[in-house]
């Protein structure tokens, strides 16, 4: 085990923090209309009452990011994760599929599969995190057949305080981050340097997200909208989830 410098960690973070705004920025940029709409439910809509051609953008526009940025901000935490078990245990990215991180301590393989929250998957996701941890093990103890692997379902967030699941470990939280870096508190010193630049990012963000919101609320009153300025609901069904013609 080697020990790892925050300054390090703070280094590795504040360089690539900017990527994860950037993805999220893009992403916003890339956004087409009518794409969206294809994808969200237009019943929600209508029992939420939104009635105006902005609310209902601004509505399909968050729920949108914010599964976006919850799968891009997780992909980033995987990144740190790794780099910092490389620093500590010599951890690398795995070739395994579904399997994120290898790593050994104490005599133990260990194979992880890194999530973002504890409440990631449906049974058939979980069913097929353990099939990819069972061929990983399979291979392992092929090539060494001493070796003691342990698999484990680790989650950057969150709390389990049942880990052992049987078949494989799910670490959450402060246990998941105490097995990559042999820190227990380093879980509580990776959160201040994440608002690196934040304000500004978030500024730049906010600017071009007023813009989009604009323009494509302009797009749906165009098309969705009557001569009176009321959402022609129908057409939006159709256009969502009517037969072609």
């Amino acid at each position: 085990m080697n020990r790892i410098n925050r300054s390090d960690i703070v280094s590795f973070i504040e360089s690539n923090i900017k990527g994860y705004h950037g993805k999220i920025l893009q992403r916003l940029l890339d956004l087409k209309l009518n794409k969206i709409l294809k994808r969200k439910n237009p019943y929600l809509f209508k029992a939420k009452s939104l009635n105006t051609a902005q609310d209902l953008v601004k509505s399909i526009l968050e729920a949108h990011l914010s599964s976006q940025e919850e799968g891009i901000f997780g992909g980033f935490l995987e990144e740190l994760a790794i780099f910092i078990c490389n620093k500590v245990y010599d951890g690398r990215k795995s070739s395994a599929e579904g399997v994120d991180l290898e790593f050994e301590k104490d005599s133990i393989r260990y194979i992880v599969s890194i999530k973002s929250g504890p409440n990631w998957g449906n049974s058939g996701q979980i069913a097929k995190m353990k099939d990819h941890f069972k061929k990983a093990k399979r291979i392992l103890r092929a090539n060494t057949s001493r070796v003691n692997v342990v698999a484990v379902n680790g989650c950057c967030y969150g709390k389990d305080d049942s880990p052992d699941k049987g078949e494989y470990l799910k670490l959450c939280g402060q246990r998941f981050w105490e097995l990559v870096s042999g820190d227990s508190e380093l879980y509580t010193e990776i959160i201040e340097p994440l608002g690196y630049k934040a304000k500004e990012r978030n500024d730049r963000f906010n600017e071009e997200y007023s813009k989009v919101i604009n323009k494509l609320t302009i797009e749906f009153a165009q098309g969705y909208c009557d001569d009176s300025g009321a959402i022609n609901w129908e057409k939006l069904v159709k256009f969502n989830s009517g037969k072609k013609e």
